[in-house]
């Protein structure tokens, strides 16, 4: 398979990480992590939302679910929703299903919920459909400039 984008982001950084496949059927970050047999609280899903009219990243473990109003709150916007299907796709460059924070196409700001930096090592959509990166959840802090903060329900 050709090197992703979300590859090419974290080489050109010379950030350490491990890629692994796995057999996509469902798309969603529950489904990789079994499937690849890792703890879902420490696999992150990417989502993409809309602050006023703002488009920005939002990182999620699998198993939890993001508070659309805590990240207006935090943000200080007015308004918060989730992005189209088209808006998200057009913005990272990725099918959904396949959307890594890394390499977009469009530079947006990122919010990570806190409770991932608890582990050492977590895994992230490496830019296409059943491909997983493995590298340090402070890399995937600072590489972004994500901001950390309680984000879940």
């Amino acid at each position: 398979m050709s090197v992703t984008l979300a590859q090419r982001f974290l080489e050109e950084r010379k950030i350490p990480y491990e890629g692994r496949e796995y057999d996509f059927r469902v798309k969603g970050a529950e489904y990789a992590s079994e499937a690849l047999g890792w703890p879902p609280e420490a696999m992150i899903k990417t989502l993409v939302a809309v602050l006023d009219k703002d488009l920005t990243l939002v990182l999620m473990p699998a198993d939890r679910e993001m508070s659309l109003k805590n990240l207006a709150r935090l943000a200080g916007a007015k308004a918060a929703r989730m992005a189209t299907v088209e808006e998200a796709q057009k913005a990272t460059g990725y099918l959904v299903g396949g959307i890594s924070p890394f390499g977009t196409k469009k530079t947006m700001p990122v919010w990570m919920e806190e409770s991932l930096l608890s582990f050492d090592t977590v895994g992230i959509n490496g830019g296409r459909r059943g491909f997983i990166i493995f590298l340090k959840a402070s890399a995937v802090q600072s590489s972004l400039a994500a901001r950390t903060a309680h984000l879940s329900i």
